[in-house]
């Protein structure tokens, strides 16, 4: 593949950045992780505001031109060959000098990967798919909310508990905060329906703060559906009517299945994806 840095096409296999980057010294950086539809980034923008937002905390000197960023991935879809892609656009810290910084970062790399989309499963949009709740805490964050960083040391270890549950082939992982309040997953947001309302888990658990999870609240917020973010528990997932995940690549993804460490099984509400869940999925198509 040919990929991106600072701003120059170039094959991933002479791609290199320095051993003395503080990101990877120090995992000073963050991505954003988006898809292209009809070649053009999905909410973009909202991306762009985040990582900016992002790296000013981290004190990374970071403006992005959004013009010209669209014309440099419209570049790499052509060189190539894709019509659609996953994007990750990644701003690392730079070189500094060995030792924790005392200024900002003035000269930060900024690197984007590209590749094909993974095929759709249209089984689990129709039908739904599992969740697995994890005994692995989800860790707390760096500030006063969640970067969208390098440290990924959380995910990784959530990912190989989930492969521990011999029954949980396909599903997403599920971490609580450290009270035991439902978080997210180990690559989603999540939701759930009852009563026709709608409620996702708030940003004080530690998660987070997802593109899409806003993005299905303002479209939930169209449909005049009432939604609130709060402190939920397992057993409000239990009892729910309907629970979906959402992130960038998947869109929303029905959970019609939830286990337990232990191995004990719930059917979410009648076992097939919900009204909401359907509603809002029409919907999102609809605002590509």
């Amino acid at each position: 593949m040919i990929i991106s840095i600072n701003g120059i096409l170039t094959e991933e296999t002479q791609a290199v950045v320095s051993v003395y980057d503080h990101g990877f010294l120090y995992g000073i950086g963050l991505f954003e992780t988006f898809r292209t539809y009809n070649r053009k980034p999905f909410l973009l923008a909202e991306h762009l505001r985040r990582l900016t937002d992002g790296c000013h905390e981290l004190g990374i000197a970071f403006e992005p031109n959004l013009q010209k960023l669209t014309h440099l991935i419209e570049e790499l879809l052509h060189a190539n060959h894709l019509e659609e892609a996953y994007i990750r656009y990644t701003v690392s810290a730079g070189v500094e000098a060995l030792g924790l910084p005392s200024g900002d970062y003035t000269k930060p790399s900024e690197i984007i990967y590209i590749k094909p989309l993974p095929p759709r499963d249209e089984t689990i949009y129709l039908h739904g798919k599992a969740l697995q709740l994890l005994k692995l805490p989800r860790n707390t964050p760096e500030g006063m909310y969640r970067f969208k960083s390098f440290h990924y040391m959380n995910n990784i270890l959530a990912r190989r508990e989930l492969g521990k549950y011999a029954w949980a082939t396909g599903a997403e992982g599920l971490m609580l905060s450290e009270d035991g309040y439902v978080a997210e997953g180990i690559i989603s947001n999540l939701f759930f329906a009852k009563n026709n309302s709608l409620y996702t888990p708030s940003l004080d658990t530690g998660i987070l703060p997802g593109i899409t999870r806003a993005h299905v609240i303002d479209l939930a917020q169209q449909l005049q559906l009432p939604t609130q973010d709060g402190l939920y528990r397992w057993e409000d997932l239990v009892d729910a009517e309907e629970v979906f995940l959402v992130n960038s690549i998947q869109e929303i993804v029905p959970v019609t299945t939830l286990y337990t460490p232990s191995g004990q099984v719930y059917t979410v509400g009648t076992g097939s994806p919900g009204p909401i869940t359907r509603q809002l999925i029409q919907r999102y198509a609809i605002s590509q």
